[in-house]
Parts: C-alpha cells; structure tokens; sequence
C-alpha cells in the first residue's frame, strides 16, 4: 500500500511516500522557512535528489510543488495518482473530540476547522493539506493522527486547571498536550535502545517546541496546553506568560484581543527577541556578538532546564533525556548548553560525542553520566504511516 504524508508544520512541510507495510521511504523531502524568500525545497528518492532555494508564499503553494514532483516525467515515483491508496495528516489540535485516527469526511474537517483558534499557526496548514491533498489524490483513502492523541494517558492532575469546573466539564477548557506523534516515537524508540528506561523526558525543538515526561511509555505531563502556545519558548510564540500581561495589553495599552493573540502566536518567541525566527539565523549572529541574540539563546535554554527540573520531581528521577526535531537533532550548541550544571540530576555530556553528526540514534553523554543522553531523529512520518495503514487493513 502506497501512503502519502503529510507533515505540515507552522513554517514547514515534510512530507514521504511510504509503501506498507514493509515501511519502504519511496521518496522523502521537506520545504522549511515557508513565507519566506528563502525558502528550502528537498526531494529525494533511490535515485535523484533535488534541493532548490525558491519562494514558497504559503502552504498551498507548497503542496501543489510536492504534488508536481512526485508526477515529474523525469524525476517522480508515480505515474498517476491513483497509485496513492491512503494519504495521512497530521493535524495538530483534536481538542475534546478526537483520541484517534480517523478517516477524513466533512464533519471531521469542520471540527478540525471550529480549532483553529486554539493552534491558528498548524490547524489551517493542515487543513489546507487535507484539502489540497484531496484535490490531487482524489482516488486515495484520506486519514488524520492528531497530535494530543498520545497525552491522552496525562492523569486529571496535570491537564486539569484550577479554574471552575463547570468550564472543564462543560467547554472542555484543559491542558491537551502537542507533538504527540514526535513523542510518542522517539520515546517508543529510546525504551527499544536502552532496552529499560522507565522514565523519560522527551525534548521536541524545532520552530514549535515541547517537553513531555514519558512513564513506562505513556505521557505524564507536557508543557504545551489548552494550545501549542504554552511552555517553551518558541520561534514565534511566547510560551509561558503571565496571564495578566494579556489583561494589561488590553486594558492599559488598548490592544484588541486578537492582536493580543498575533503578537503572542507570531510576533513573540525568538522572533520577537531578536528579530529571526530560525535558530540558524539567531546562533550566526550570536556567535559575531549580537547581544539580542546571545540573550534569547541563553533564555530559551534556561527555560527547558526549568522544566527538566520540574519533570525530574514528576518522575521522581530520569533514566534518559532525549533531544529530537530540527534543533533537537542538530545543535550541538543547544544541547551542550541545556545538559551544562545539571550534575546534580546526573547528567553529563561528551561534548566530543554530541558535535558528531548522525542521521542515527546515538548516545551523548559520558560514561559517568547517571542519566542517559540521547539524540532520536524523529520520524513523525513513519508514524503516521503506521497508524494510518492500521486503520485501514484492521
């Protein structure tokens, strides 16, 4: 069974075809720093590969670029597109409604629709895939993984707020947890490796960033909330915030609400501190003494050591870290700074180790090190192949 993914993210699309069930990757590639002049193209397959710097203004556009070169005379892997039988998409928010896969019908597209205003930076991208993507792949059987599905094992104490209850039981107002096809993957992975590891702290940095604690493979707690805007600081979102700087905004400042809600979505995060978004950008200019720079570098890192601490209680103690996605997986800097002086949990990095770059799993910290330090190359996408092909054959 030939499955397409689609992986749109907030400022990128990665995307493979995916024959199952023998998990071969056909082909694979992603378009990063979308709405952008810069924006990155890849796509590779057994035998080409391709990567352009072109404009990509937004995530239709990119799609229909995907959609072409799989089609390419020269270089695609289909002739038709009736060849795709399954297409899978991760979406982002399922609220209340949704704790597993399911195939794509209008009711479930208007749902995902009515939750825009909880992820307005990955809900309308991903719906704009599901929707090209039944433009293009009109024959192929069309399936969503949301993201909360895996935080669904969260225990009332952690995803419930200290706020009247009647807005828990009757708006389903709550902490719902995000990245959860990444988590769940790269947990899964680190069990399988370390063959015991019965507590995890799994760190997702890529332009949208979380933490979850892992307890016998199931989330216990995660950073993000009732949204993806809480926790981390983020490219462009703010992450944990005084509630009250909200109220001050409005009610001093004279913002309205939905510039509240621009500002801490997409004006805020590094982006607001510095200027960039892409941490690429931000380290370059740190590293020739850009002060701003320097600054959010040292703030975003200081955050997440905040939270391994926090997760350390939850999990009264940690058998292994692990750093996953764009900059999880390859900055060496973040990683080196996030493990420094916290001896006291047992970590301890070989920084030798750490500036080695692989595509595999591997282990960065010393041999002293109590706790285990590893880098997982999250495959969202083999993940979502998984479930959707699950679904379909059961």
């Amino acid at each position: 069974m030939k499955i397409v993914i689609i992986n749109s993210g907030s400022s990128s699309i990665k995307y493979q075809l995916i024959d199952m069930p023998s998990q071969e990757v056909i082909c694979s590639g992603m378009i990063d720093r979308i709405g952008l002049d810069t924006s990155n193209l890849s796509y590779k397959t057994n035998k080409d590969s391709l990567e352009e710097r072109i404009p990509i203004a937004n995530h239709k556009t990119g799609l229909e670029k995907i959609a072409q070169l799989l089609l390419d005379e020269s270089i695609g892997v289909i002739k038709t597109t009736q060849e795709i039988e399954a297409v899978g998409h991760r979406v982002v928010h399922g609220g209340a409604s949704f704790s597993d896969t399911v195939l794509i019908n209008d009711e479930i597209k208007e749902k995902i629709k009515e939750l825009f205003e909880l992820a307005p930076l990955h809900n309308p991208a991903n719906l704009e895939g599901i929707i090209v993507a039944e433009e293009v792949f009109a024959l192929a059987k069309q399936v969503v993984v949301f993201d909360t599905a895996f935080h669904q094992t969260m225990p009332e104490v952690a995803y419930r707020y200290a706020i009247p209850n009647y807005l828990l039981i009757e708006n389903k107002i709550r902490a719902y947890g995000f990245h959860g096809t990444s988590h769940k993957y790269v947990s899964e992975k680190a069990i399988s490796f370390l063959e015991k590891s019965n507590k995890i702290i799994s760190i997702h940095l890529g332009n949208g960033c979380s933490i979850t604690a892992v307890k016998n493979g199931k989330s216990v707690d995660h950073s993000m909330g009732f949204s993806p805007v809480n926790g981390l600081i983020m490219g462009t979102r703010s992450g944990d915030i005084d509630q009250s700087v909200i109220f001050y905004m409005v009610n001093t400042l004279g913002y309205q609400l939905n510039e509240v809600n621009t500002v801490l979505q997409k004006q805020s995060g590094m982006l607001g501190l510095t200027g960039y978004s892409d941490l690429r950008d931000i380290q370059a200019n740190a590293e020739n003494g850009d002060v701003s720079c320097q600054l959010a570098l040292d703030m975003n890192v200081y955050r997440i050591k905040k939270y391994i601490g926090s997760y350390a209680a939850v999990l009264n103690g940690i058998d292994a870290i692990v750093f996953t996605a764009g900059i999880g997986e390859n900055s060496a800097y973040i990683r080196k700074k996030v493990c420094e002086q916290m001896d006291f949990l047992g970590i301890e990095l070989d920084e030798d180790k750490n500036n080695m770059r692989s595509n595999a799993i591997r282990q960065i910290n010393t041999v002293r090190s109590k706790t285990k330090i590893l880098v997982i190359p999250t495959n969202e996408e083999l993940e979502i192949a998984h479930q959707v092909y699950d679904l379909i054959v059961n």
